[in-house]
């Protein structure tokens, strides 16, 4: 299992992904469309041009997934039932086509279920940086972790 079972995470522990990903212009035109959202912001050069930004801003559900993706490998690949929720979703700075985003995730919280005994939940913080060290987005995730079987 690549994952970690809820036993195998410690509260305050912050675990540093090795993976990192570029982000390309075929991401952000893609999943732009795929999700159904024309924004001019996302997938107009000549619109984006004249914003404050000068460029087309990477969708931001984009960016949020990918850095819970980026994460899975280290925290719940094959251990997790699902997810309970997110919260506090924040995008302090945008990315661009062209940055590379690496993640880390500190565990914040941890309790067993009450309703399922071979199972806990694990509250995370998933925080998504930039190539110049900036926190480009940030979530709680509740997440319904498999206890390690006996």
């Amino acid at each position: 299992m690549a994952g970690r079972y809820y036993e195998k995470f410690e509260r305050g522990e912050v675990i540093r992904h090795d993976t990192r990903r570029t982000v390309t212009e075929t991401d952000n035109v893609l999943f732009s469309t795929l999700t159904m959202n024309p924004a001019a912001i996302h997938i107009d050069y000549d619109y984006a041009a004249r914003t404050e930004f000068g460029k087309p801003l990477v969708n931001s559900v984009f960016t949020l997934g990918l850095v819970v993706g980026l994460s899975v490998g280290d925290t719940t690949l094959g251990t997790t039932v699902g997810n309970l929720g997110w919260d506090e979703v924040k995008f302090p700075r945008p990315v661009f086509i062209g940055d590379t985003i690496r993640s880390e995730t500190e565990v914040l919280d941890m309790r067993l279920s009450k309703s399922r005994p071979t199972q806990g939940i694990v509250t995370f913080l998933h925080r998504g940086i930039n190539q110049r060290d900036e926190v480009v987005c940030e979530c709680r995730r509740l997440a319904l972790m498999m206890r390690e079987p006996v």
